[in-house]
């Protein structure tokens, strides 16, 4: 089923959630809503869903306005953050659940229920837990049966809020892969809110950033993380240097860096930001004849085969972090309170909104 929600807007009190957003999410999708805290992700689910009442626009599913139905009308599987599983229920009880609620006209037999239930749990890989209760589960399991009893109900829909968030990361790894197959496999049009972005970039086909209840930018994962929309994108999807300096005809000037920005070609003096991610900066020896922004190593060490540097910037403008292949580091063999120079191997720059330099 295709989704498309058309200038919601939302307040709760006098903080504005959503701001006339529209999207659509095409059917057979796995689509990640991903921003900070109070961005307004988490009301857009439930917008969807049918859990919150949006003050004004449309919420259509496959073209028609299901704006006025009940959450039991949407044909939506829901799964939160906690589990909310029933700790007085069995694993198998919890999953045939909805099924067992359902008015008795629409209620399948019950050896159907248990015939259904039994490829749920098969399907999820906890077919031999059908008799254990949820305290006696660990966190990654318990998400799974409450993934499986979302999807008891085929749901034309599924929502997830969060759906890892409680788990450690080794558990969150390996869920994210095993939702991303399970998916595949399914082909349920999927919604699921994160802030996790590195998670966003594994599991989803495309991916919406928000931001202060706005839509900043809608795209493949490879997509928004190689072009970002704008300097909160940029920002969000991972580490990012800023050089901040002034636009003039194609050339951002920034300290002791000239950087060519080709796409600000008509620019006059405009104050403007260089966005560099730490493995994009390149570092030197200054009587090596290395040239670019002298700074001075504060600190250094390896993760794996990386290394990270903490350099701080001798103009006085704060302290940049620097990603070296281990080899790299190596050779080079720097110094903490040793005088580099860095510079930028690509950067993304953006104009300041509204300023002139």
């Amino acid at each position: 089923m295709s989704i498309e929600v058309k200038q919601l807007h939302k307040r709760f009190g006098a903080f504005t959630a959503l701001h006339g957003v529209s999207l659509a999410f095409p059917e057979g999708e796995l689509t990640a809503l991903l921003g900070p805290s109070g961005c307004g992700k988490t009301t857009l689910l439930r917008c969807i869903a049918g859990l919150e009442a949006p003050d004004a626009g449309q919420v259509l599913f496959d073209g028609a306005d299901a704006s006025d139905r009940h959450v039991r009308e949407r044909q939506v599987g829901f799964v939160f953050q906690h589990y909310a599983l029933f700790k007085h229920m069995t694993v198998f009880e919890n999953v045939a659940f909805g099924l067992r609620v359902r008015p008795r006209r629409q209620r399948p037999a019950e050896h159907e229920i248990r015939k259904r239930v039994h490829a749920l749990l098969e399907l999820v890989q906890l077919d031999w837990l059908g008799n254990r209760y949820p305290p006696q589960l660990s966190g990654g399991q318990r998400q799974r049966i409450a993934l499986a009893r979302a999807l008891a109900v085929e749901p034309r829909v599924l929502l997830l809020d969060e759906p890892f968030g409680a788990l450690d990361a080794q558990v969150r790894l390996e869920l994210r892969r095993w939702l991303r197959r399970l998916h595949d496999e399914l082909h349920v049009t999927s919604i699921f809110v994160t802030h996790d972005q590195e998670e966003a970039l594994e599991v989803a086909d495309r991916v919406v950033l928000m931001h202060h209840g706005r839509v900043e930018q809608v795209g493949a994962p490879q997509e928004v993380y190689q072009h970002p929309a704008s300097p909160f994108v940029y920002g969000f999807l991972g580490k990012a240097n800023v050089f901040r300096g002034c636009v003039h005809e194609g050339v951002l000037a920034a300290g002791a860096l000239r950087l060519d920005a080709p796409e600000h070609a008509g620019v006059r003096g405009r104050a403007g930001a260089a966005f560099v991610r730490p493995h994009d900066l390149e570092v030197g020896r200054p009587d090596g004849g290395a040239s670019g922004l002298p700074v001075r190593l504060r600190r250094a060490h390896t993760v794996g085969p990386l290394a990270q540097l903490e350099v701080e910037r001798l103009d006085g403008e704060g302290v940049l972090d620097v990603t070296l292949p281990g080899e790299q580091f190596g050779d080079l063999a720097p110094q903490a309170g040793e005088v580099l120079v860095v510079r930028p191997r690509r950067a993304r720059i953006f104009l300041e909104q509204g300023n002139q330099a």
